[in-house]
């Protein structure tokens, strides 16, 4: 196995651009506005990004993880120690994954803030007018509205804007060897080396220079921001170009994100959320209901009797988990949230990313409706 010495990019999105000009999307009309947004992802690499030399050919858990790639997937020893040689540890990517400092209270205000936003909301609507077909065909294919795909993408990566500097593989490879010391750190560290291997892997499998991935300081790729593993597991080729590049079409990543979401339990049809108000003049029975897998597994008759009360009546026949969405020293919001709400916190396990998907999804149709 040899990987390619470069990444071809330009080449990638022109025969992407080739291969969507006969595709049933009118992808013509598209072209253009996809190679300008190609181009304008280009990666402008921070110093603080680039990383130190740690020959990590040299530590233990290193050579051990690359007898397991020879043992178990056939690579040559000799290329991937190369190819170790040259990644680099990357102290930044150790900063941002450190656990916030206790005592400060979380406030769902002041996240929402940073995502519903003007400059988000006219990007979502510009990227929901460039692919409107892309996003229909999406709805119609797997169930998810198209209002969703754009919260998430927005989200995010603001339509392709911030898609990330750091070499993948640099680090991946610093959070799998020397994340830093917190209470989940094994766990931690195995799944990123998990994601080393579903990097080499997916570089082999699309016959790409694995240092030619660019992401996040925690090694997700492209629009959706999808993880190694992710890109292999649930990425499509959505375009029908007979590739899959979730950094160069936003195509892919339409239809990869409802792809995502379908196996991660989104039912087509259904509803995501209702607002609802917790009463405390029996007790806080309603207690039970917070710090629960995210699932949606309740009884909406049971919530009721424990003090929840819906604002807008849901159907009386689904299951629900009850959403906190704390506010600093404000009154906390509460919402009842049903599976499609808990599928997107499969894409990230957090209320307040899945709320302000959903909300930044609210605002853009709203605003392409105008």
């Amino acid at each position: 196995m040899t990987f390619p010495k470069h990444a071809a990019c330009a080449v990638l999105t022109t025969a992407l651009l080739t291969a969507c000009a006969t595709h049933t999307d009118s992808y013509a009309r598209q072209a253009a506005k996809q190679s300008a947004a190609a181009k304008a992802r280009k990666v402008a690499v921070n110093p603080d990004e680039l990383g130190e030399f740690a020959n990590f050919t040299q530590w233990k858990d290193v050579a051990d993880f690359i007898d397991q790639m020879v043992a178990r997937h056939g690579f040559d020893r000799a290329e991937l120690e190369s190819l170790f040689k040259k990644v680099r540890y990357i102290d930044t990517t150790i900063q941002l994954v450190k656990p916030a400092p206790p005592g400060k209270p979380k406030n769902w205000q002041a996240y929402r803030a940073r995502f519903i936003e003007p400059v988000r909301i006219n990007a979502g609507v510009a990227f929901w007018d460039t692919y409107a077909d892309a996003l229909m065909r999406a709805e119609e294919r797997y169930g998810v509205p198209a209002e969703i795909i754009v919260g998430i993408i927005g989200v995010e990566t603001v339509y392709g804007r911030n898609t990330g500097s750091f070499r993948v593989l640099d680090a991946l490879t610093t959070l799998g060897f020397d994340y830093p010391p917190t209470p989940n750190r094994a766990a931690r560290m195995t799944f990123f080396r998990n994601e080393i291997e579903n990097t080499l892997l997916l570089a082999r499998e699309s016959g790409i220079d694995p240092f030619s991935l660019f992401g996040s300081y925690a090694g997700a790729v492209g629009l959706p921001q999808f993880m190694p593993g992710s890109i292999r597991k649930f990425a499509v080729d959505f375009d029908g170009d007979g590739k899959i590049d979730l950094r160069n079409s936003p195509v892919d990543a339409i239809g990869s994100v409802a792809n995502f979401l379908v196996e991660h339990g989104w039912k087509r049809g259904e509803p995501i959320v209702f607002p609802a108000t917790v009463s405390a003049e029996n007790g806080r029975g309603w207690d039970m209901f917070i710090g629960q897998p995210l699932e949606a597994r309740f009884r909406l008759d049971d919530m009721k009797a424990a003090g929840v009360t819906p604002t807008v009546e849901p159907p009386a026949d689904m299951p629900f988990g009850l959403v906190d969405l704390q506010n600093g020293g404000e009154p906390t919001e509460y919402w009842l949230g049903a599976a499609n709400f808990f599928a997107i916190t499969q894409y990230n396990r957090s209320f307040f990313y899945a709320m302000s998907v959903v909300e930044l999804g609210r605002a853009v149709r709203a605003a392409r409706a105008r």
